[in-house]
């Protein structure tokens, strides 16, 4: 049975930084595109960075590139996204999820098929 949960969620005021954590049982991340989503409150979940299994590159929306990082650790068959200057229009609950090849916004969303439970993010001082 495929499983992945993150961690790492919280209350952060707008500059600051948070980590999200993903850990994964039932699928090897290696084996997968791997990707991190949100979904603001009235908006459509959005893919906002992966790491593809071809090429391992990363990829980024806009809102987030250079502020964001997608990493995984094989070892640990875990992933992460390290969230820096984060600002109000970044409160959503994110989720990590896997697929077959990277995907970015809300058409990229549908790219991905298992899927963690979420976990809040909330940028308010």
């Amino acid at each position: 049975q495929v499983q992945l949960v993150e961690s790492g969620g919280g209350l952060v005021q707008p500059g600051g930084s948070l980590k999200l954590s993903c850990a994964a049982s039932g699928i090897n991340l290696d084996d997968y595109t791997i990707g991190w989503l949100r979904q603001a409150p009235g908006k459509e979940r959005q893919a906002i960075a992966c790491i593809s299994s071809s090429d391992s590159g990363k990829y980024y929306i806009n809102a987030v590139k250079g502020r964001f990082t997608i990493s995984r650790d094989i070892a640990k068959n875990e992933m992460y996204l390290q969230m820096n200057s984060l600002n109000a229009e970044d409160t959503a609950v994110y989720y990590c999820a896997t697929a077959n090849r990277c995907g970015m916004g809300s058409v990229g969303a549908k790219l991905y098929d298992h899927w963690g439970q979420g976990t809040q993010v909330t940028v308010s001082s």
